[in-house]
């Protein structure tokens, strides 16, 4: 009796990432994010300028040894889709990579601004990962994390009516 109770309450609960909400914070520097434990990424508004961070706690090795890689995101994704190869994935430019307490990358400008225009479009959920071109060409991908999009679409357009 037990069991036939439990299976449909475990079906019911809400994944980590659906269940995420992005929150808002109105100090001298307006900041949305959402942060699942693992990795947090959010949009703030610094000296005026939109900037988009991604940071991971704990990066792989590969990560955590760069100077630089690209980052890509990919809304609502489908269940199994790979970030990189599906399509609707985004990428940003090669940046450098902030290497304190994890590994992170900033980006500014009209990249930051396509961004929050993609996550505050995305429905259910986005994953965010770096990327890097190995020497044969092919795409490596590292610390894919997945966010929950509930309050997104909110919560970014309150940094972006900061940043002018």
């Amino acid at each position: 009796m037990l069991k036939q109770l439990l299976a449909p309450l475990i079906l019911l609960m809400p994944t980590a990432a659906a269940g995420e909400t992005w929150h808002f914070e109105d100090a001298q520097v307006p900041i949305a994010y959402v942060d699942n434990g693992a990795a947090q990424f959010q949009f703030a508004c610094r000296g005026g300028d939109l900037a988009m961070g991604f940071w991971v706690r704990s990066p792989e090795r590969a990560v955590s040894g760069a100077q630089a890689m690209n980052i890509a995101i990919l809304p609502d994704a489908k269940e199994g889709a790979k970030i990189g190869s599906a399509a609707g994935t985004s990428f940003a430019q090669d940046m450098p990579l902030i290497h304190s307490d994890g590994s992170s990358m900033i980006v500014r400008g009209p990249v930051a601004q396509q961004w929050a225009r993609i996550a505050q479009g995305a429905k259910q959920a986005m994953s965010v990962a770096f990327v890097h071109r190995n020497q044969k060409g092919a795409l490596e991908v590292y610390d894919t994390n997945r966010f929950g999009a509930q309050g997104s679409a909110s919560a970014i357009k309150r940094v972006l009516a900061r940043c002018g």
